[in-house]
């Protein structure tokens, strides 16, 4: 008699116990995912904010003054022939929306400086807390 081979593969409870826990695993994990790319996000509206500042004073330099709000900030990457003494661009690839696809508010002269910078987070209205609060130029970002 020949010997019976032996079926090889996985149960049915031995699945359903792997995603069971693969389950868990993600209920345990993505919250703590989904914060992180929140507190991202406005890292990165940070860092190209101060990039923008920076392009913004290069400008000052050569041309003796900040874009007006009407120029905004199209004119670090452009040349507008009505502007003498710029040297630009002072942007490698152009002016970058907000990690939340919107552009961001340019102000000058600024009520809190010579001109204002700023996101307004992820809802997209003035103030909030959170994710939802707004980047600025003119104020340190606390650690949250």
């Amino acid at each position: 008699m020949p010997k019976r081979k032996r079926e090889t593969g996985f149960t049915l409870i031995e699945l359903m116990v792997v995603l069971f826990i693969l389950g868990l695993l993600a209920a345990l994990v993505a919250p703590r995912l989904i914060g992180r790319v929140g507190k991202a996000k406005q890292q990165t509206a940070a860092a190209q904010i101060q990039m923008l500042s920076t392009a913004l004073d290069l400008f000052y330099l050569d041309v003796g003054r900040y874009p007006t709000t009407d120029e905004g900030l199209a004119v670090l990457a452009r040349k507008s022939e009505s502007i003498p003494g710029w040297s630009g661009p002072y942007l490698d690839k152009g002016v970058p929306k907000d990690p939340w696809g919107r552009d961001y508010m340019y102000k000058s002269p600024g009520e809190h400086g010579a001109y204002d910078l700023y996101s307004m987070g992820a809802d997209g209205l003035e103030g909030g807390e959170g994710d939802n609060r707004d980047i600025t130029n003119w104020r340190s970002e606390e650690a949250s």
